[in-house]
Protein backbone atom coordinates (compact mmCIF):
# COMPACT_ATOMS: atom_id res chain seq x y z
CA UNK A 1 0.00 0.00 0.00
CA UNK A 2 1.14 3.68 -1.16
CA UNK A 3 -0.63 6.80 0.47
CA UNK A 4 -4.50 5.53 0.42
CA UNK A 5 -3.60 3.17 -2.49
CA UNK A 6 -4.05 -0.61 -1.86
CA UNK A 7 -3.38 -2.54 -4.60
CA UNK A 8 -3.05 -6.27 -4.88
CA UNK A 9 -1.52 -8.17 -7.77
CA UNK A 10 -1.01 -11.46 -9.51
CA UNK A 11 2.50 -12.36 -11.44
CA UNK A 12 2.08 -14.72 -14.18
CA UNK A 13 5.58 -16.07 -15.26
CA UNK A 14 6.66 -15.12 -12.25
CA UNK A 15 9.95 -17.06 -12.05
CA UNK A 16 12.42 -16.64 -8.88
CA UNK A 17 10.40 -12.71 -8.74
CA UNK A 18 12.19 -10.19 -9.91
CA UNK A 19 9.37 -8.83 -11.15
CA UNK A 20 7.44 -9.18 -8.19
CA UNK A 21 10.08 -8.36 -5.84
CA UNK A 22 10.33 -4.66 -8.13
CA UNK A 23 6.33 -3.97 -7.64
CA UNK A 24 7.47 -4.93 -4.13
CA UNK A 25 9.90 -2.67 -3.53
CA UNK A 26 7.86 0.30 -5.54
CA UNK A 27 4.86 -0.72 -2.95
CA UNK A 28 2.18 -2.99 -4.92
CA UNK A 29 1.21 -5.94 -2.86
CA UNK A 30 1.91 -9.04 -4.93
CA UNK A 31 -0.01 -12.48 -3.37
CA UNK A 32 0.61 -15.02 -6.17
CA UNK A 33 3.48 -16.70 -8.65
CA UNK A 34 2.65 -18.76 -11.09
CA UNK A 35 5.20 -20.70 -13.55
CA UNK A 36 6.01 -24.17 -14.42
CA UNK A 37 9.94 -23.94 -13.12
CA UNK A 38 10.10 -25.90 -10.02
CA UNK A 39 13.43 -24.75 -9.20
CA UNK A 40 11.82 -21.36 -8.86
CA UNK A 41 9.29 -22.02 -5.75
CA UNK A 42 12.00 -21.43 -3.26
CA UNK A 43 13.65 -18.33 -3.76
CA UNK A 44 10.32 -16.40 -4.79
CA UNK A 45 8.85 -17.60 -1.57
CA UNK A 46 12.08 -16.99 0.14
CA UNK A 47 12.27 -13.86 -0.56
CA UNK A 48 8.86 -12.33 -1.74
CA UNK A 49 6.22 -13.09 1.48
CA UNK A 50 4.16 -14.29 -1.56
CA UNK A 51 2.41 -17.84 -2.63
CA UNK A 52 4.03 -19.52 -5.45
CA UNK A 53 1.60 -22.41 -7.61
CA UNK A 54 3.13 -24.15 -10.06
CA UNK A 55 1.29 -24.99 -12.54
CA UNK A 56 0.73 -23.65 -16.76
CA UNK A 57 -0.90 -20.44 -16.89
CA UNK A 58 -2.66 -22.27 -19.77
CA UNK A 59 -4.20 -24.87 -16.78
CA UNK A 60 -5.75 -21.91 -14.64
CA UNK A 61 -8.94 -19.86 -14.67
CA UNK A 62 -9.55 -16.53 -13.64
CA UNK A 63 -11.82 -17.49 -10.61
CA UNK A 64 -8.33 -18.89 -8.96
CA UNK A 65 -7.04 -15.70 -9.24
CA UNK A 66 -9.42 -13.63 -8.43
CA UNK A 67 -9.23 -14.74 -5.11
CA UNK A 68 -5.95 -13.70 -4.40
CA UNK A 69 -7.32 -10.09 -5.99
CA UNK A 70 -10.07 -9.85 -3.11
CA UNK A 71 -10.17 -7.28 -0.51
CA UNK A 72 -8.27 -5.11 -2.42
CA UNK A 73 -8.96 -1.51 -4.01
CA UNK A 74 -7.19 -1.62 -7.38
CA UNK A 75 -6.29 -5.35 -8.97
CA UNK A 76 -3.22 -5.68 -11.25
CA UNK A 77 -2.24 -8.41 -13.33
CA UNK A 78 1.21 -8.87 -14.39
CA UNK A 79 3.54 -10.94 -16.26
CA UNK A 80 6.11 -11.82 -18.87
CA UNK A 81 5.71 -14.76 -20.89
CA UNK A 82 8.59 -16.61 -22.11
CA UNK A 83 10.56 -14.49 -24.30
CA UNK A 84 12.93 -17.14 -26.36
CA UNK A 85 10.54 -17.12 -28.95
CA UNK A 86 11.12 -14.05 -30.25
CA UNK A 87 15.18 -12.85 -29.00
CA UNK A 88 17.58 -11.98 -31.24
CA UNK A 89 19.14 -14.48 -30.14
CA UNK A 90 17.00 -17.27 -31.07
CA UNK A 91 17.20 -18.24 -35.48
CA UNK A 92 14.97 -20.70 -35.22
CA UNK A 93 11.57 -19.46 -34.03
CA UNK A 94 8.31 -19.45 -35.97
CA UNK A 95 4.45 -19.89 -35.26
CA UNK A 96 4.52 -23.39 -34.49
CA UNK A 97 6.21 -22.73 -31.33
CA UNK A 98 3.72 -23.44 -28.50
CA UNK A 99 5.42 -20.76 -26.37
CA UNK A 100 4.17 -17.92 -29.21
CA UNK A 101 0.73 -18.39 -28.17
CA UNK A 102 1.27 -17.99 -24.72
CA UNK A 103 0.71 -14.29 -24.46
CA UNK A 104 -2.87 -15.33 -25.60
CA UNK A 105 -3.50 -17.10 -22.59
CA UNK A 106 -2.34 -14.45 -20.40
CA UNK A 107 -4.93 -12.47 -23.12
CA UNK A 108 -7.74 -15.12 -22.09
CA UNK A 109 -6.71 -14.42 -18.09
CA UNK A 110 -7.79 -10.46 -18.68
CA UNK A 111 -10.66 -11.07 -19.98
CA UNK A 112 -11.44 -13.53 -17.04
CA UNK A 113 -10.23 -10.91 -14.70
CA UNK A 114 -11.17 -7.85 -15.84
CA UNK A 115 -7.84 -6.48 -13.15
CA UNK A 116 -7.64 -2.49 -12.91
CA UNK A 117 -4.34 -2.56 -14.78
CA UNK A 118 -1.76 -4.66 -16.65
CA UNK A 119 1.55 -5.10 -17.29
CA UNK A 120 3.21 -7.09 -19.61
CA UNK A 121 7.48 -6.76 -20.39
CA UNK A 122 9.27 -8.83 -22.83
CA UNK A 123 11.93 -9.01 -25.65
CA UNK A 124 11.57 -5.64 -28.12
CA UNK A 125 11.31 -8.07 -31.25
CA UNK A 126 7.85 -9.30 -29.72
CA UNK A 127 6.43 -6.06 -30.82
CA UNK A 128 6.78 -6.55 -34.71
CA UNK A 129 4.83 -10.07 -34.35
CA UNK A 130 1.01 -10.24 -35.03
CA UNK A 131 0.13 -12.00 -31.79
CA UNK A 132 1.45 -8.90 -29.79
CA UNK A 133 -0.72 -6.22 -31.98
CA UNK A 134 -3.59 -9.16 -31.60
CA UNK A 135 -2.84 -8.61 -27.56
CA UNK A 136 -2.81 -4.77 -27.57
CA UNK A 137 -5.81 -4.69 -30.06
CA UNK A 138 -7.82 -7.32 -27.67
CA UNK A 139 -7.00 -5.10 -24.59
CA UNK A 140 -8.49 -2.21 -26.42
CA UNK A 141 -11.94 -3.89 -27.20
CA UNK A 142 -12.13 -4.52 -23.58
CA UNK A 143 -11.78 -0.83 -22.72
CA UNK A 144 -8.38 -0.62 -21.67
CA UNK A 145 -6.11 2.56 -22.21
CA UNK A 146 -2.79 1.09 -23.67
CA UNK A 147 0.80 2.17 -23.80
CA UNK A 148 4.32 0.25 -24.62
CA UNK A 149 7.53 1.41 -25.62
CA UNK A 150 11.07 -0.17 -25.77
CA UNK A 151 12.99 0.80 -23.03
CA UNK A 152 17.12 0.38 -22.66
CA UNK A 153 16.97 -0.38 -18.14
CA UNK A 154 20.38 1.48 -17.68
CA UNK A 155 18.90 4.61 -18.21
CA UNK A 156 17.17 3.69 -15.05
CA UNK A 157 19.30 2.64 -12.75
CA UNK A 158 20.00 -0.95 -13.85
CA UNK A 159 23.44 -1.88 -13.92
CA UNK A 160 23.26 -3.72 -17.48
CA UNK A 161 22.04 -2.44 -20.80
CA UNK A 162 18.97 -4.51 -21.25
CA UNK A 163 16.53 -3.22 -23.91
CA UNK A 164 12.96 -4.78 -23.13
CA UNK A 165 9.57 -4.44 -24.70
CA UNK A 166 7.01 -2.91 -21.35
CA UNK A 167 3.32 -2.37 -21.93
CA UNK A 168 0.85 -0.82 -19.84
CA UNK A 169 -2.89 -0.92 -19.59
CA UNK A 170 -5.25 0.57 -17.58
CA UNK A 171 -9.15 0.30 -17.00
CA UNK A 172 -8.88 4.26 -15.57
CA UNK A 173 -7.55 5.99 -18.60
CA UNK A 174 -4.35 7.08 -20.04
CA UNK A 175 -1.40 5.56 -18.29
CA UNK A 176 2.88 5.34 -19.30
CA UNK A 177 6.03 4.51 -17.79
CA UNK A 178 7.96 7.56 -15.98
CA UNK A 179 10.96 8.62 -17.82
CA UNK A 180 14.30 8.32 -15.78
CA UNK A 181 14.17 11.61 -15.07
CA UNK A 182 10.93 11.93 -13.04
CA UNK A 183 12.48 8.69 -11.14
CA UNK A 184 16.10 10.72 -10.50
CA UNK A 185 17.42 7.86 -12.21
CA UNK A 186 21.45 7.41 -11.97
CA UNK A 187 23.54 5.12 -14.38
CA UNK A 188 25.18 2.62 -12.68
CA UNK A 189 28.20 0.77 -13.76
CA UNK A 190 29.76 -2.76 -13.32
CA UNK A 191 32.49 -1.02 -10.74
CA UNK A 192 28.98 0.52 -8.62
CA UNK A 193 27.48 -3.17 -8.99
CA UNK A 194 30.37 -5.67 -8.17
CA UNK A 195 33.33 -3.83 -7.35
CA UNK A 196 33.12 -4.44 -3.34
CA UNK A 197 32.35 -8.09 -3.51
CA UNK A 198 35.65 -10.66 -2.77
CA UNK A 199 37.74 -11.81 -5.04
CA UNK A 200 37.97 -14.80 -6.76
CA UNK A 201 39.72 -17.19 -9.29
CA UNK A 202 38.48 -19.56 -11.73
CA UNK A 203 36.37 -22.02 -10.52
CA UNK A 204 36.72 -21.11 -6.83
CA UNK A 205 33.71 -20.43 -4.36
CA UNK A 206 33.29 -17.74 -1.86
CA UNK A 207 32.58 -19.57 1.81
CA UNK A 208 30.61 -16.65 3.23
CA UNK A 209 28.34 -16.87 -0.52
CA UNK A 210 27.99 -20.15 -2.15
CA UNK A 211 26.63 -17.69 -5.54
CA UNK A 212 29.39 -15.80 -5.49
CA UNK A 213 31.26 -18.61 -7.51
CA UNK A 214 33.01 -18.76 -11.20
CA UNK A 215 33.49 -21.52 -13.64
CA UNK A 216 36.09 -23.63 -13.79
CA UNK A 217 38.11 -22.45 -17.21
CA UNK A 218 40.29 -24.30 -19.40
CA UNK A 219 43.88 -24.08 -19.57
CA UNK A 220 43.23 -22.68 -22.93
CA UNK A 221 40.59 -20.36 -21.88
CA UNK A 222 42.92 -19.08 -18.99
CA UNK A 223 45.69 -18.38 -21.52
CA UNK A 224 42.77 -16.09 -23.59
CA UNK A 225 41.31 -13.91 -20.84
CA UNK A 226 45.17 -12.74 -19.71
CA UNK A 227 45.17 -11.89 -22.94
CA UNK A 228 41.49 -9.57 -22.77
CA UNK A 229 41.31 -6.04 -22.03
CA UNK A 230 38.21 -4.53 -20.87
CA UNK A 231 36.22 -3.41 -23.71
CA UNK A 232 38.21 -5.39 -26.00
CA UNK A 233 37.88 -8.88 -28.12
CA UNK A 234 38.86 -12.24 -29.26
CA UNK A 235 40.45 -9.96 -32.10
CA UNK A 236 43.05 -8.45 -29.32
CA UNK A 237 44.48 -12.25 -29.12
CA UNK A 238 47.72 -13.74 -30.60
CA UNK A 239 45.83 -15.79 -33.92
CA UNK A 240 47.17 -18.90 -32.04
CA UNK A 241 44.72 -18.25 -29.29
CA UNK A 242 41.85 -17.52 -31.65
CA UNK A 243 38.79 -20.26 -32.07
CA UNK A 244 38.59 -21.80 -35.35
CA UNK A 245 35.53 -20.84 -36.14
CA UNK A 246 36.39 -17.04 -35.75
CA UNK A 247 39.28 -17.05 -38.12
CA UNK A 248 36.80 -18.21 -41.15
CA UNK A 249 35.25 -14.69 -42.77
CA UNK A 250 31.60 -15.76 -41.39
CA UNK A 251 32.98 -15.82 -37.95
CA UNK A 252 34.19 -12.54 -37.53
CA UNK A 253 31.66 -10.85 -36.89
CA UNK A 254 31.16 -12.63 -33.57
CA UNK A 255 33.27 -10.09 -31.27
CA UNK A 256 30.79 -9.89 -28.22
CA UNK A 257 31.99 -13.62 -27.41
CA UNK A 258 35.89 -14.79 -25.34
CA UNK A 259 35.00 -10.46 -23.65
CA UNK A 260 35.57 -8.52 -20.54
CA UNK A 261 33.16 -5.86 -19.07
CA UNK A 262 34.26 -2.68 -18.23
CA UNK A 263 34.47 -1.30 -14.88
CA UNK A 264 32.37 2.48 -15.80
CA UNK A 265 29.92 0.86 -17.81
CA UNK A 266 26.72 -1.02 -17.30
CA UNK A 267 27.19 -4.54 -17.72
CA UNK A 268 25.93 -6.11 -21.30
CA UNK A 269 22.43 -8.03 -21.46
CA UNK A 270 22.65 -10.87 -18.82
CA UNK A 271 21.66 -14.42 -20.74
CA UNK A 272 20.56 -17.38 -19.52
CA UNK A 273 24.34 -18.31 -19.92
CA UNK A 274 25.86 -16.06 -18.08
CA UNK A 275 28.41 -17.56 -16.62
CA UNK A 276 30.84 -19.40 -19.22
CA UNK A 277 33.78 -16.79 -20.44
CA UNK A 278 32.95 -18.01 -24.42
CA UNK A 279 29.41 -17.17 -24.33
CA UNK A 280 29.60 -13.67 -24.24
CA UNK A 281 31.05 -10.68 -23.11
CA UNK A 282 31.02 -12.27 -19.19
CA UNK A 283 34.52 -11.69 -18.31
CA UNK A 284 35.66 -10.09 -15.15
CA UNK A 285 37.17 -6.78 -15.90
CA UNK A 286 40.71 -7.38 -13.98
CA UNK A 287 40.28 -10.97 -12.69
CA UNK A 288 40.73 -13.68 -14.88
CA UNK A 289 37.32 -15.82 -14.44
CA UNK A 290 34.48 -15.51 -15.79
CA UNK A 291 31.58 -13.14 -13.77
CA UNK A 292 29.81 -15.57 -10.99
CA UNK A 293 26.16 -16.92 -9.91
CA UNK A 294 26.00 -13.69 -7.81
CA UNK A 295 27.70 -11.10 -10.05
CA UNK A 296 25.24 -11.93 -12.52
CA UNK A 297 22.22 -11.68 -10.41
CA UNK A 298 23.15 -8.51 -9.02
CA UNK A 299 22.97 -6.74 -12.80
CA UNK A 300 19.81 -7.92 -12.87
CA UNK A 301 19.06 -5.76 -9.97
CA UNK A 302 18.44 -8.82 -7.11
CA UNK A 303 19.70 -7.67 -3.72
CA UNK A 304 23.34 -9.40 -2.81
CA UNK A 305 21.54 -11.58 -0.18
CA UNK A 306 18.48 -12.78 -2.42
CA UNK A 307 18.21 -16.11 -1.32
CA UNK A 308 18.00 -18.68 -4.85
CA UNK A 309 19.04 -22.34 -3.00
CA UNK A 310 17.45 -23.84 0.28
CA UNK A 311 20.05 -23.80 2.87
CA UNK A 312 22.53 -26.35 2.89
CA UNK A 313 21.72 -27.88 -0.44
CA UNK A 314 23.93 -27.96 -3.58
CA UNK A 315 23.82 -24.84 -5.89
CA UNK A 316 22.97 -25.90 -9.38
CA UNK A 317 24.85 -23.77 -11.73
CA UNK A 318 22.20 -24.41 -15.05
CA UNK A 319 19.32 -23.67 -12.46
CA UNK A 320 20.73 -20.38 -10.94
CA UNK A 321 21.81 -18.90 -14.03
CA UNK A 322 18.43 -19.82 -15.89
CA UNK A 323 16.68 -18.31 -13.32
CA UNK A 324 18.24 -15.23 -13.42
CA UNK A 325 19.26 -15.16 -17.01
CA UNK A 326 14.90 -15.42 -17.29
CA UNK A 327 14.29 -12.84 -15.05
CA UNK A 328 12.27 -9.91 -15.35
CA UNK A 329 15.01 -6.84 -14.13
CA UNK A 330 14.67 -5.95 -10.02
CA UNK A 331 14.67 -2.29 -11.13
CA UNK A 332 12.44 -2.48 -13.96
CA UNK A 333 10.01 -4.05 -12.26
CA UNK A 334 10.11 -1.29 -9.47
CA UNK A 335 10.32 1.47 -12.45
CA UNK A 336 7.47 -0.28 -13.40
CA UNK A 337 5.14 0.02 -10.31
CA UNK A 338 6.13 3.34 -9.56
CA UNK A 339 4.78 3.88 -12.58
CA UNK A 340 0.93 2.45 -12.03
CA UNK A 341 1.06 3.71 -8.92
CA UNK A 342 1.62 7.17 -9.99
CA UNK A 343 -1.23 6.87 -12.39
CA UNK A 344 -3.45 5.56 -9.82
CA UNK A 345 -2.50 8.35 -7.47
CA UNK A 346 -3.60 10.91 -10.49
CA UNK A 347 -6.77 9.14 -10.99
CA UNK A 348 -7.74 9.28 -7.40
CA UNK A 349 -6.92 12.82 -7.06
CA UNK A 350 -8.76 13.95 -10.28
CA UNK A 351 -12.24 11.63 -8.93
CA UNK A 352 -11.32 14.10 -5.70
CA UNK A 353 -11.70 17.44 -7.46
CA UNK A 354 -14.61 15.63 -9.74
CA UNK A 355 -16.22 15.25 -6.42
Amino acid sequence: MVGNLKVKAVDLFCGAGGLTHGLKDAGIDVKLGVDIDPACKYPYEANNEATFLLKSVEDISGDELKHYFSSSEYTLLAGCAPCQTFSTYNQKACPSDKRWWLLLQFARLVKETIPDIITMENVPGLIEQDVFKEFVEGLEKLGYSTFYKVINSAEYGLPQRRRRLVLLASKHGDIRVLNPDELKADIQTVKDAIGDLPPLKAGEVDLSDPLHQSSVLSALNLKRIRKSTPGGTWKDWPVKLRAACHQKESGKTYSGVYARMEWDKPAPTMTTQYCGFGNGRFGHPDQDRAISLREGAIFQGFPKDYKFVPPNEPVIKKNISRMVGNAVPVKLGEVIGKSILAHLEEIKTLKNVVA
